[in-house]
């Protein structure tokens, strides 16, 4: 049994996970788009969620972070129920969710302040927190550049700050790092990695299982709107050599183009 460190014969208490889903259950009309899903990320993870184009990845982020309310089930936030206590929920998070609209004719730092200010923080820990964001997202030299015109890469990277700015202890991220270039993707990585050695935990949906391989400590694999395998990177990949060759394994997929179109070859 785990012990408090210091305390001799004191059970640990149990860690709270970072987020839980519960029996999560989301319809359109009469397709069933997250069937059941029950998922944990443990506090201090980089976790992974992956699966095929339509198998919920985006839906269920969704409804964990309070823009989506689901048929059924439940999500909670370090042990707060995002529909039931939505304020002390959406405290402790920070989300990057895939194509977030933006004010486009506002310039970084403004739109930083204005969504601090919004949160209801001090205009002096905004203003210090916008600085220090802008200058290690190298967005301060575009301090005078309305959103409209950032580059993918750059809007991908305010977006981040923005959900950064609280301070959350939980950062939801879809997609961070579509089409976006190396450079960019660097940089959002090294954050990421700091937030997390720091105590933060992640939870990021991807297609690139490379990435996931060398940046997550836990993975799950969702198709069809259910959790196909979840836990440890290493329990997940199982005898398998990378995640990939797993993934294709998990999802029962084959790999189409070997057959057919015999009219290409000269």
């Amino acid at each position: 049994m785990s012990r408090v460190p210091g305390v001799s014969g004191v059970p640990a208490l149990p860690a709270v996970p970072a987020l839980e889903f519960s029996g999560l259950v989301k319809r359109f009309g009469g397709q069933t788009a997250v069937d059941h899903v029950d998922l944990v990320v443990p506090p201090g993870s980089f976790f992974g969620l992956v699966g095929p184009n339509g198998a919920g990845k985006t839906t269920s982020l969704s409804m964990a972070t309070g823009l989506l309310r689901p048929d059924a089930g439940a999500v909670r936030i370090f042990g707060h129920d995002v529909w039931a206590d939505p304020v002390a929920a959406k405290e402790l998070v920070g989300v990057l969710p895939d194509g977030m609209a933006l004010p486009d004719r506002l310039t970084g730092r403004e739109v930083l302040t204005y969504l601090g200010l919004l949160r209801g923080m001090a205009r002096e820990v905004v203003e210090q927190r916008a600085a220090e964001l802008l200058a290690v997202l190298e967005l301060d030299a575009a301090e005078s550049t309305a959103i409209v015109d950032y580059s993918t890469g750059m809007r991908k990277k305010i977006t981040l700050a923005t959900a950064l700015l609280h301070g959350p202890r939980l950062l939801v991220l879809d997609e961070p790092f579509e089409a976006i270039d190396p450079v960019s993707a660097a940089t959002i990585r090294t954050i990421l990695q700091r937030f997390v050695r720091g105590g933060g935990s992640v939870v990021f949906s991807s297609h690139v299982m490379a990435l996931v391989e060398q940046l997550c400590d836990h993975v799950a694999v969702i198709a069809r709107g259910r959790v196909e395998a979840a836990g440890a990177l290493d329990d997940v990949r199982g005898e398998h050599p990378t995640l990939d060759e797993a993934f294709v394994h998990i999802v029962g997929a084959r790999a189409g183009g070997a057959e057919g179109l015999s009219w290409l070859a000269s």
